[in-house]
């Protein structure tokens, strides 16, 4: 398995059931790992490999629900497939609610379960490409000298050159200086992609913040 490659985890007490679900998924050139209780699944499971988990709501040892509620509590923002023979309408409200990708009733049609599983790998992507974009951001601000911060956050507050100087009591080709550095080190060539970056960052933790709480 190469790095990065997405994998789903199948985590299912059913032997027949988890042997079925991995051809599927490995006919479609997925890669599988697969688990028959949900302390296996946590003993093995890197939050940091791309993917998804498809598991059952009925384990040996915790329910689908409680598992979804361990990996909240450890921080991993996993996408999950739920399914179930007899789940109740409760059930897959609270799985839902609590982040889960879809949740699925038992028989269910291939094209449909491989349908929630690529949809799901998909949403798991985009999170992590977010996330990578703006730890980028932030690596880039932490590398701004404390001057250069100070002058940033009045720049994308809409302070002109010569405003910024007069509030710091410094000269105004000094501002300049500060700014053009600034920028550079944000990768920005112009104000508004200055702001735009810097408000990705904003609204990413504070959607960040939300989701872990």
């Amino acid at each position: 398995m190469m790095d990065g490659e997405p994998v789903v985890y199948l985590v299912d007490a059913d032997v027949a059931v988890r042997m079925a679900q991995r051809r599927l998924f490995e006919s479609e050139g997925l890669a599988v790992q697969a688990f028959g209780a949900a302390a296996e699944f946590l003993h093995s499971h890197d939050g940091e490999t791309p993917g998804c988990v498809v598991l059952d709501l009925c384990l040996p040892d915790l329910d689908g629900l409680a598992l979804q509620q361990v990996l909240l509590a450890d921080g991993y923002e996993r996408e999950l497939v739920f399914m179930t023979g007899h789940g109740a309408v409760e059930d897959s409200v609270r799985a839902m609610k609590a982040g889960a990708a879809d949740f699925l009733i038992r028989p269910c049609d291939d094209g449909i379960l491989l349908g929630a599983v690529h949809a799901a790998l998909e949403r798991d992507a985009a999170r992590r490409q977010v996330r990578s974009e703006l730890a980028a951001i932030r690596c880039r601000l932490e590398s701004l000298t404390p001057r250069e911060h100070e002058v940033l956050q009045q720049v994308v507050g809409g302070r002109l050159n010569k405003q910024i100087a007069a509030d710091l009591g410094i000269a105004e080709k000094t501002i300049k200086v500060h700014r053009a550095r600034a920028m550079e080190k944000m990768g920005a060539s112009s104000l508004a992609e200055l702001v735009l970056k810097t408000f990705e960052l904003e609204v990413g933790m504070v959607v960040h913040n939300f989701a872990r709480h």
